[in-house]
């Protein structure tokens, strides 16, 4: 085994939380056996999960990072791989090459999205945010007999809906949801994800809560 390779948060599996500990466990396990922790938060990172990233909520620091896709804002495509010298100059000049690496422009960007991210606080936002809209929905489970159980962390969440996974039900109440208002998307037959902007005010946090309990009932 060279390499571990995890999402701190499983997004596209229905947003699948680890419990407390285990991303330390995994660096300290890499570290006592040399093998490199590899990390995808393209959709964790950047403020998502109520901190810059999502391994930060355990002190951990991977040793090869990826990001994506909130790096800019929404406003340049971008990815990027970080990792310390030891082991990004394992690849010699010449040796790999990138028909867009470097971009500019959208190094420029990235600057900027981060700073407005620092200086408006979002990732406290998001933590914040992410407390109020699960505890709303944690409080409505009790009266809703479809609603299975609420997950995620910052503004990064999931409602797993009281059906089976081949069912369409979670698609068929994100259609209801849009013509109510509020986009969101299934992850599979009866999981919904919801990932609203890191910008969302708690007023809009209940204005969406509104939204799903119209739509999915007691």
């Amino acid at each position: 085994v060279c390499g571990l390779w995890i999402e701190p948060i499983q997004g596209e599996a229905g947003v699948y939380v680890p419990q407390e500990g285990y991303l330390k466990a995994a660096e300290e396990l890499c570290k006592k056996h040399r093998v490199l922790l590899m990390m995808d938060e393209i959709q964790t990172g950047i403020a998502r999960t109520g901190k810059m990233l999502a391994s930060d909520h355990e002190g951990v620091r991977p040793d090869v990072l990826i990001l994506g896709k909130a790096l800019s804002g929404g406003v340049f495509p971008i990815s990027l791989v970080l990792a310390d010298d030891e082991i990004m100059l394992v690849i010699k000049p010449g040796e790999h090459g990138s028909t867009f690496g470097g971009n500019p422009l959208a190094s420029v960007v990235v600057v900027a999205a981060l700073q407005v991210i620092k200086d408006e606080k979002l990732a406290e936002n998001a933590e914040r945010l992410g407390i109020v809209f699960r505890n709303r929905m944690n409080a409505f489970m009790k009266k809703s007999k479809m609603i299975k159980l609420v997950r995620g962390k910052g503004l990064l969440n999931a409602i797993v809906i009281n059906d089976t996974p081949e069912s369409d039900t979670a698609w068929n109440i994100c259609l209801k949801f849009a013509e109510n208002g509020l986009l969101a998307k299934p992850t599979h037959g009866n999981i919904i994800r919801l990932a609203p902007p890191l910008v969302i005010t708690e007023e809009q946090i209940h204005e969406c809560c509104d939204i799903i309990e119209k739509c999915v009932g007691v």
